[in-house]
């Protein structure tokens, strides 16, 4: 039987894997929807290569260009938020969000509304909104399958167990590109040298997230919103070989592990196949030849963006919207040569500090335009911030 999906953010490193498995076998597929942000020439390949239904950039300025791109066949090309929350609500069996940061919440909820399985790699809609997306899922008797890797092995490691019996829920961090680097020295990383990763294939904006480990403090929050844990029971280990993704550690001293190469296909695929496993093309790990595996808590020094989070789990309410938010926004102050590596998390931390105060903010209502308005001020604050120095 022919399934209909969709892809939200087709043209990133997730959106791209997702492709390459719906092209080996693209007669069990019915294309939907695709979108993409600046590189329409990729989405309109994409659109064309799978004859999907439609394609949407983010970016209303570029919809002329798409059009251009896509004349001659019958697919429609649309442009903006708006036009992306449509296409989530066109009829789709399974939707894959990967749209990086908070735009991918809208059309997340679109789809789960309207009863798609939602293949979900956009760890922001957790953060920003866990009871809010959660909630509709239940509400509209939808599924929700994680795609993150680390997420992916928990969900792995919880099949036919009782959540009753988990201790505690591991999740591993690669510790990134400066994992290794004195501490006295990351006040000079430049923007070049945060982009490069030292086991995955990644987004910029993923990649400098991993060197900081915002990356990690934004799942430790999602690990919470999904499974529902207690934040106690969860745990960041840095593991540099990338090959242990997660641990699940049961009461009678159990510990389950998800072992697997670096490869986003996996989970991705594993998703997409859910709840049957399929031959998938990633490599088979040889143990011989890995030899052995290391493991080291993390440095809090190192990496505040995990206190952080901690300090995020423990306020609740709009506490995730608002270090998402500043998180993005210290993140652009990096890529664009504001702010140096180390301010990205001194920045967040004042965004939070100065929102807590404002509590008919911070404990509003899980809603979409609540969620918004805790964006929105959070983001503002932060340009305040790192435009002050």
């Amino acid at each position: 039987m022919t399934r209909r999906i969709s892809i939200f953010g087709s043209t990133g490193s997730i959106g791209l894997s997702t492709m390459d498995l719906i092209a080996r076998d693209p007669e069990a597929y019915q294309v939907v929807a695709l979108t993409g942000g600046h590189n329409v020439a990729r989405l309109a390949e994409q659109a064309k290569a799978l004859n999907a239904e439609v394609a949407v950039t983010a970016h209303e300025d570029n919809l002329d260009a798409l059009r251009d791109a896509l004349s001659g066949t019958d697919i429609e090309a649309a442009a903006g938020e708006a036009a992306i929350e449509e296409a989530a609500r066109r009829p789709a069996d399974w939707v894959m969000s990967a749209i990086v940061g908070a735009a991918g919440l809208p059309p997340g909820l679109a789809a789960l509304e309207e009863g798609a399985c939602l293949a979900l790699a956009n760890k922001e809609s957790l953060v920003t909104a866990g009871p809010l997306i959660m909630g509709t899922a239940r509400k509209h008797g939808s599924r929700i399958l994680p795609v993150d890797s680390e997420h992916s092995a928990v969900f792995q490691g919880l099949v036919g167990e009782d959540m009753d019996a988990v201790e505690r829920i591991i999740i591993t961090a690669s510790g990134g590109a400066f994992r290794d680097w004195p501490l006295e020295k990351l006040a000079e990383a430049t923007l070049e040298e945060a982009s490069s990763h030292p086991n995955w294939d990644m987004g910029q904006r993923i990649t400098i997230d991993s060197a900081s480990m915002f990356n990690k403090a934004l799942e430790l929050i999602e690990t919470k919103e999904f499974f529902g844990i207690d934040p106690a029971k969860i745990e960041v280990i840095v593991h540099p070989q990338s090959l242990i993704h997660a641990l699940v550690g049961f009461n009678d001293g159990a510990l389950m592990a998800h072992v697997g190469p670096p490869d986003m296909r996996h989970a991705i695929g594993y998703a997409l196949n859910w709840p049957e496993r399929r031959t998938l093309p990633v490599d088979r790990l040889d143990l011989a030849a890995v030899g052995s595996m290391d493991f080291r808590a993390p440095d809090e020094r190192r990496w505040p963006a995990l206190r952080l989070a901690r300090e995020v789990m423990e306020a609740g309410g709009m506490a995730g919207a608002v270090f998402n938010a500043a998180k993005e926004s210290a993140l652009d102050g990096f890529i664009g040569h504001q702010i140096g590596f180390l301010r990205m998390s001194e920045v967040v931390e004042e965004v939070l500090t100065a929102l807590s105060v404002d509590q008919s903010l911070m404990n509003a209502a899980f809603t979409l335009d609540n969620v918004r308005a805790a964006d929105q001020m959070a983001r503002m604050r932060a340009r305040e911030i790192i435009a002050g120095g």
